[in-house]
């Protein structure tokens, strides 16, 4: 069903965007194959060939990934996708693609520790090199292109400080240059923002966290024109990292409540951010929805809503973060979000096996950094639990 090119709403699409004209199972299939059928050998001469076949082998695609790929790419507003096994999957295969040996990429100091780390430690034994800029200044990204330049690596909001890039100013710039462009969406989701409409020409996600929402996934998702996902397939069909049809199923069971989930999570986030900001044991909060945020105005041009992930500094450093998580009773101590549970965790311990002291620092990866992500909880009992942790933070 082509609702993807009908003006259609997002929730329509999570419900309906993925369905066959000639389908009756309410809930989808899950095809555990590997290999699939041919009817003859014309056929099999024919599925061979297709451009992203879903039905000769799983490495090749699957009918299940096939539908998280559809809904996704409707949310987009883009041609295709492609599912891979987690979102370093897609962002390494994406990479690894598009950046060939002697070639050079241009990226944000302020990302995702894995992004990260395979651009400073994997990639240069690749032959491939990388300037990392500050986020916030788009002329930086510009200065910093060479000859060489194959891709611009970008992540809006950040993970885990909140900062903003200026994706519509960095794809302009890109564009002149003939560089394309990839945009880490995962702290946004489709719903807060699309990066595409903006200029980007890829964009990635992280399936594991808002996108399937339960935190019973691992999953990643390559999102762009028809010819670039099909490029980036030749590897990815080599480098095998391939999402297994039931993780792809869950996926695709928990995009159908994303639209709620954003929106309770989004207004949550706000209201806790704007809490927080008025505590003492709370040095700064870095939230793109608060008028403090440096680039609130950007984000009110970008994003339809701030996100469910914040992060705060507290005033007592390392320790007085320990005490604080420790002293919580409701969010788990854990790595990931976007799921229904909230989730908190402090980035530099979380990151200090990948990253050194000086990376971390250059990074803005402060000792008393908090990241926190926010989930389906009572605003009332979340809020609640905070308080009572920063105030015994206080208290000691």
């Amino acid at each position: 069903m082509e609702l993807s090119k009908k003006p259609f709403d997002p929730q329509t699409l999570l419900l309906y965007g993925d369905q066959e004209p000639s389908e009756s199972a309410i809930a989808p299939p899950l095809y555990q194959s590997v290999p699939f059928a041919a009817e003859s050998a014309d056929d099999f001469a024919a599925m061979s060939q297709e451009p992203l076949p879903s039905r000769a082998y799983r490495r090749s695609g699957n009918p299940t990934q096939r539908r998280l790929e559809t809904l996704v790419a409707g949310l987009e507003g883009a041609e295709a996708a492609l599912a891979t096994a987690s979102g370093m999957g897609a962002i390494t295969t994406t990479v690894l693609a598009l950046v060939p040996p002697g070639g050079h990429v241009v990226s944000q100091r302020s990302s995702y520790g894995g992004t990260l780390t395979l651009l400073r430690n994997l990639a240069p034994r690749l032959g491939i090199e990388t300037t990392f800029v500050d986020q916030t200044e788009t002329a930086a990204f510009e200065a910093a292109l060479t000859s060489s330049t194959r891709l611009i690596m970008l992540e809006t909001p950040s993970n885990p400080l909140l900062r903003l890039t200026d994706l519509a100013g960095v794809a302009e710039v890109a564009r002149s240059r003939g560089i394309p462009t990839v945009v880490d969406n995962t702290v946004a989701t489709p719903l807060d923002q699309r990066p595409l409409s903006l200029g980007a020409d890829l964009v990635v996600h992280s399936v594991t966290k808002a996108l399937s929402g339960h935190s019973d996934v691992l999953a990643g998702i390559v999102i762009g024109s028809s010819k670039l996902i099909e490029r980036i397939w030749q590897t990815h069909v080599i480098v095998g990292a391939v999402v297994s049809p039931f993780d792809a199923w869950l996926a695709v069971r928990g995009l159908r409540t994303l639209g709620m989930r954003v929106e309770w999570q989004d207004r949550l986030a706000l209201h806790i951010a704007g809490h927080l900001q008025s505590h003492p044991a709370v040095a700064t909060v870095n939230y793109p929805g608060l008028e403090s945020h440096p680039q609130h105005e950007l984000a009110r041009r970008q994003m339809r809503g701030y996100g469910s992930l914040l992060s705060f500094e507290l005033e007592g450093g390392y320790a007085q973060a320990q005490r604080f998580i420790d002293s919580l009773r409701l969010p788990a101590r854990s790595s990931s979000l976007g799921g229904t549970q909230s989730l908190v965790a402090q980035p530099a311990t979380m990151w200090g096996k990948s990253m050194s002291e000086e990376q971390l620092d250059e990074a803005g990866v402060r000792p008393g950094l908090v990241r926190l992500a926010v989930g389906l909880d009572s605003e009332k009992d979340l809020v609640g639990d905070i308080t009572t942790a920063l105030d015994a933070c206080v208290a000691r």
